[in-house]
């Protein structure tokens, strides 16, 4: 018996750790992909994804939102990477080996000369 639940444990376990759909970019930084972390909540946050509709329609950028424990591990991947500290916030964007953070119109130019690499 103690055989039996062993084996349906480790059956168990492999569904449900084989069955992770989740894409690779939202659990791990990845270096060739731009990153856009946001909340739903965040007015600045709502510009620059206005912004990026308005500038950029097609561009493939990996939106994450911070309102759940998934979205902000993943940012805490980019705020070790760049050593943010507390100097992070949102919008957050994480553009292969350069990052801004905040938005307003001053930072648009800024953003132009980060993407080039990843259009």
């Amino acid at each position: 018996m103690k055989k039996t639940v062993n084996i349906l444990f480790l059956i168990l376990a492999f569904m449900v750790s084989g069955c992770d759909n989740t894409p690779r970019e939202l659990t791990e930084l990845m270096p060739d992909k731009p990153y856009l972390f946001y909340s739903d909540g965040c007015p600045h946050c709502h510009e620059a994804q206005e912004f990026l509709n308005k500038k950029y329609p097609g561009l493939k950028i990996v939106k994450v939102s911070v309102d759940n424990q998934a979205g902000m591990r993943l940012m805490s991947q980019c705020t070790r990477k760049f050593k943010l500290g507390r100097q992070t916030g949102i919008p957050l964007f994480c553009l292969g080996d350069k990052y801004i953070v905040g938005w307003s119109r001053r930072y648009e130019q800024k953003f132009h000369n980060y993407i080039k690499p990843f259009l």
